[in-house]
């Protein structure tokens, strides 16, 4: 296990502890940090790290590798000092290399896949679970206690093991572990994400929502009713499955609506939105697929509070997000576009005053992959391992 300590604040002195499991003992190494771990993702944005060498000290685990977001953490993963991969697992692809799964990623040094059943996790440190739901949370229930799980798929996003398994069909299989799971949006819930060993990492859309609508329903900025979102995402958000509605054919040159009134979503968006709202907000929300590989847009039609104008919206948000690195309000007109975000960990948003008076419209982009899965992934991981959570995070969004 792996903690950070900080002595002296600002330019203070960083101590990575590792605790031997056997032994119990501590062994520490210190380096120098141009800003608290504490600090919000801006704040160490230009830190300086001076370590003794330059060997990566975290062992992580992706199990599920063969899908969109495991070939994203692996990614991500490259150009991370601290975290390096020891086992892959991938059940329908055992033995194979990775950069025959994924040839865009063979000059990555990697383990080969093999199946969770064979999986040593001995040389592990932390996971990345990248499984279809319904199918982790016993996964995770048989790994060794010491690991620190981000978990990519639904299992444990709703506390209400009544609700899931209404949505999704089944009944939750750990219901104890899901008790000790903590919601994994990072900029909103980043004190809880620090001390968990278990993090059920956002959807997309809810992030893509989430990240605009929480703080203004907090503030009772915005009315709980009449909360439209209209959601569109690429392809790749359906997963790498082969899949007739996702053919190439299907989805090409058109635009595919899907989950009308029933998308899996939903519960995790109202379950986040009720929880700062201290009531219950239900929405109307329609996803779509959009021709493109990757990006998300969800446009949001919200009623305003009495009195309450865009402006207020819009400097409201603003002030949540003026020291978070990955979240950006754009400035005043500005529309953001999905084709700013793609391969990055950034989310853009902006607010729009609506045609009928006393309504705005806020637009808010994401990468589906990357902040709407294996980025927010990693930097909730980074936290959780005593790092700072933009660490192998700085990619820029790709143009064209």
């Amino acid at each position: 296990m792996y903690s950070v300590s900080v002595d002296g604040g600002f330019a203070g002195k960083v101590t990575i502890m590792h605790m031997d499991k056997g032994l119990k003992k501590c062994r520490g190494s210190p380096f120098f940090l141009r800003a608290s771990v504490a600090s919000t993702p801006l704040r160490v944005k230009n830190q300086q790290l001076k370590i003794g060498n330059s060997e990566k000290t975290v062992r992580i685990g992706v199990l599920g590798a063969s899908g969109y977001t495991g070939a994203e953490i692996v990614r991500l993963l490259a150009n991370h000092p601290y975290f390096a991969i020891t086992v892959m697992t991938a059940d329908r692809k055992a033995g194979q290399l990775f950069g025959s799964v994924f040839p865009h990623l063979n000059t990555q040094e990697l383990p080969n896949m093999v199946a969770i059943k064979d999986a040593n996790f001995s040389d592990v440190d932390a996971v990345f679970c990248c499984l279809p739901h319904g199918t982790t949370q016993e996964i995770i229930k048989g790994l060794p206690e010491q690991l620190k799980v981000v978990d990519l798929s639904a299992d444990f996003r709703l506390k209400n093991i009544a609700e899931y398994e209404e949505w999704y069909g089944q009944p939750h299989k750990a219901p104890k572990l899901q008790e000790e799971a903590v919601y994994g949006l990072t900029e909103i819930y980043r004190e809880e994400i620090e001390n968990a060993w278990l993090v059920a990492n956002p959807g997309c859309y809810p992030t893509s929502i989430q990240l605009p609508l929480m703080p203004l329903i907090e503030a009772g900025l915005i009315e709980l009713r009449n909360i439209i979102i209209d959601a569109k995402s690429g392809v790749s958000g359906a997963g790498r499955g082969a899949k007739e509605a996702n053919l190439y054919t299907e989805i090409a040159e058109g635009t595919h609506s899907y989950g009308i009134t029933e998308h899996r979503h939903v519960p995790e968006i109202e379950q986040g939105l009720s929880g700062v709202a201290n009531s219950k907000v239900t929405v109307s929300f329609t996803p779509h697929l959009m021709p493109m590989s990757r990006g998300m847009q969800s446009t949001i039609y919200v009623e305003m509070a009495t009195g309450v104008t865009t402006d207020d919206l819009y400097h409201h948000l603003i002030a949540t997000y003026e020291n978070e690195e990955f979240v950006k309000v754009l400035g005043k007109g500005v529309v953001p576009h999905t084709r700013h975000v793609r391969g990055s960990n950034y989310c853009l948003l902006n607010v729009f005053q609506d045609r009928i008076p006393g309504r705005a419209i806020i637009i808010s982009v994401i990468d589906n992959l990357v902040k709407g899965a294996s980025g927010q992934a990693l930097q909730n991981l980074n936290l959780m391992m005593g790092f700072p959570e933009n660490t192998g995070l700085q990619y820029q969004p790709l143009f064209p």
